[in-house]
């Protein structure tokens, strides 16, 4: 089963891809968070386009794991974007909700260790590189929403 994952945040969203059997999750791509209707289009757009089945979307809470107010601004999103996808005929469609605490650090820190500031995005982004689409920190959104996946993708694998 294929699934896509989110980590939302203010201004962007990162969203990670699985491959086609729900086992390795990779980075796809930032989408910009300014118009609610469209960029919930925009994500719908990529479940359609992906044939994904599940979209994990990372819930922030606090260290101490209780709810704050971006894990409810997180989770009332998450309520919308499943009633859209059944208004679109996506019914097969499962929204589900995944604890991030520490994806994006993580992500950051996998980022530092691969490149740090002599990274290659680093210096393309610097230079203004045509082909590179977003900024070094939206790669780490991107990255991060992998982390919020992967860790989803692991804990639903069956025991060996």
């Amino acid at each position: 089963m294929r699934s896509l994952g989110l980590d939302i945040g203010d201004k962007r969203t990162g969203v990670a891809i699985s491959d086609p059997q729900g086992i390795l999750a990779t980075p796809l791509t930032v989408l910009a968070n300014k118009d609610e209707d469209a960029f919930i289009n925009e994500i719908l757009k990529l479940v359609e386009q992906y044939k994904a089945e599940c979209i994990v979307v990372g819930l922030p809470r606090r260290l101490n794991g209780e709810m704050g107010k971006q894990a409810n601004k997180v989770t009332a999103f998450a309520d919308k974007l499943s009633w859209r996808a059944k208004r679109s005929n996506l019914n097969q469609l499962d929204v589900q909700l995944w604890d991030e605490r520490f994806s994006t650090k993580a992500a950051e820190r996998l980022k530092t260790e691969a490149g740090g500031k002599r990274s290659k995005l680093r210096s393309r982004a610097k230079r203004g590189a045509k082909n590179h689409s977003f900024s070094v920190k939206a790669a780490v959104d991107a990255i991060a929403a992998a982390f919020i996946l992967q860790g989803f993708l692991d804990s639903h694998r069956p025991e060996q």
